[in-house]
Order: structure tokens, then C-alpha cells, then sequence
């Protein structure tokens, strides 16, 4: 298992951020991650984000917030009600409505219209996961996720590789010391059967 307290983010491959502006604000729509799909982690793993990963976060009412570039101040927050998160079959879709007199958006909303700034990200905990080690490359499944934030992002970028890495070095040792613990285990029944035997013929000597 990851350390929950380690960040890591991933960029959605489905199409850019819906943006258009109504009597309310700016409305900002997309799946910030998507579900099933494979993604090359910088070559070094394949991961794939599994429906109903996010469905404790959005449970637990996680802190998320609505970024650019995962950086900066937030433009919408879940907690106060500005941004909503929900689950579907495709994956995990975010909706907002930016205040029209916001320097921030006010930035940002041309870019993306015109479509410099199109894609989705997110930055997730992992808490449950799966590793198939037995492939040619390692294969992850996230199965469960805390929530830090979902941006608009210029460059999508895979970032969390080291984070990727150690949790499969944990694994790889982890089933290592299994493989190990069943070794002396079976050698101890062997033992146990040949003390068993000895015993049985000097009883029956």
C-alpha cells in the first residue's frame, strides 16, 4: 500500500474541458480521470484507475479543489459547494461554475477557449491498490483514492513515477518475505513428518 500522505497526478485522455459561459459565470465541465483505460507511467508500469475508485472520496466528502496547473489559489472548492465532483460508468467528472469577475478565471477562460489550456488532471492518495507483477511490465490497479485536487492543465504529464516505483518495491519485498515465510513453513512440516516417522518406527522397532 502507498503512504496516503504522498501526491501523485495523472491527466484524463478523454477530451478537453467543456467551457462556456451562461448567465451564472463560466461553466467548466470534464473528466478529470477516466476509468479502465490503460497508461504508460513513464515506461515503467502500466496503471489503470477502476470504477468506484473514487467512491470513498466522494463519501468522505474529501477537501478538493479546483486548480490550474495544480498550483496556485483554488477557483472552486467541493466543501464550499462550488465545485461538484460525481462518479459515472466513464469516470470522474467534475463541474463548475467560475465567477465571470474573477481576475483568476479571467485569465485563464480565453486560453481555454481558444484551446492552449484543454486538458484535465488530477492528484489522488492512493489507499488500495493492486500489482501484477508477472508480465512483461508491471501492471497497477488503483483500486480506492483519496482526493487532493482536479486542474486544467498546459502540459498533461504522468507525474508520481518514484511514488509508483516504491509502492512495487514494497510489493516485490513484500512478496518476497511471503515466498520466504512459506519456505520455513514448509520446511517445518517436513521436519514435523520425519520426526513423525523416526518416531513411529522406533515404536514400532
Amino acid at each position: 500500500m502507498t503512504n496516503p500522505k504522498e501526491l501523485e497526478r495523472r491527466f484524463s485522455k478523454i477530451g478537453p474541458a467543456e467551457v462556456r459561459a451562461d448567465d451564472d459565470g463560466i461553466k467548466v465541465a470534464g473528466y478529470a480521470a477516466v476509468f479502465g483505460e490503460d497508461a504508460d507511467i513513464g515506461g515503467h508500469f502500466i496503471e489503470v484507475i477502476e470504477r468506484g475508485a473514487f467512491t470513498d472520496a466522494l463519501a468522505r466528502g474529501d477537501d478538493v479543489v479546483f486548480l490550474v496547473n495544480h498550483e496556485g489559489l483554488p477557483l472552486a472548492r467541493s466543501t464550499s459547494g462550488t465545485l461538484t465532483l460525481k462518479e459515472d460508468d466513464k469516470g470522474l467528472y467534475m463541474e463548475t461554475v467560475l465567477a465571470a469577475d474573477d481576475p483568476d478565471v479571467q485569465q485563464i477562460v480565453p486560453k481555454m477557449r481558444r484551446g492552449d489550456m484543454t486538458k484535465m488532471s488530477f492528484a489522488f492518495y492512493a489507499q488500495r491498490e493492486e500489482w501484477d507483477d508477472t508480465g512483461d511490465i508491471p501492471r497497477r490497479r488503483i483500486l480506492s483514492a483519496a482526493l487532493g485536487d482536479v486542474s486544467i492543465v498546459t502540459t498533461p504529464a504522468y507525474e508520481g513515477t518514484d511514488i509508483g516505483l516504491r509502492s512495487l518495491d514494497h510489493f516485490r519485498n513484500e512478496r518476497q518475505e511471503q515466498k520466504r515465510e512459506n519456505f520455513k513453513a514448509t520446511q517445518r512440516r517436513l521436519r514435523l513428518k520425519m520426526d513423525l516417522g523416526l518416531r513411529s518406527r522406533r515404536t514400532a522397532d
